[in-house]
């Protein structure tokens, strides 16, 4: 139980998140994805974090299935399209010590699945995700 009356989206993030280069293929971000079993990668250049790239943003972004491509040119499309042709380059943001419920509204007014956490200079220090959120809700729940 990690319970307070005041919880922090530091207790609650995941630290140490899986990140992956601007410059990487479309096709490394899927495989990353799939390995990792994640469904969101924020995104650096030359190590410092600049935007995020979800499952549902490649989906967006990958030909559709009324392509007339076949699958192995789809392939090849997507190998040749980097992490910075589909990326959000301006992701919505928390810091660290903000109150869990201040990331929640967040979330909820925005229609968000998750938000990076970055620290006063803006580098990544973590990732709060809808599956942090049930784990703190069930956490708060298990103290009634």
């Amino acid at each position: 139980m990690k319970g307070n009356a005041m919880q922090t989206v530091e207790q609650w993030m995941t630290h140490n998140p899986i990140t992956i280069e601007e410059s990487a293929s479309i096709i490394e971000a899927i495989h990353l994805l799939k390995e990792k079993d994640i469904r969101r990668l924020p995104v650096t250049c030359k190590g410092k974090f600049c935007g995020l790239i979800t499952d549902r943003m490649i989906k967006e972004y990958a030909p559709g299935k009324s392509t007339p491509l076949d699958t192995w040119e789809v392939h090849y499309v997507l190998s040749k399209a980097t992490v910075r042709d589909a990326m959000n380059p301006t992701p919505y943001t928390i810091q660290p010590d903000a109150p869990l419920c201040q990331a929640a509204q967040l979330v909820h007014d925005k229609k968000l699945y998750g938000l990076c956490v970055t620290d006063k200079n803006g580098d990544l220090v973590g990732l709060l995700t809808t599956t942090n959120f049930m784990e703190a809700l069930i956490d708060i729940c298990s103290m009634s």
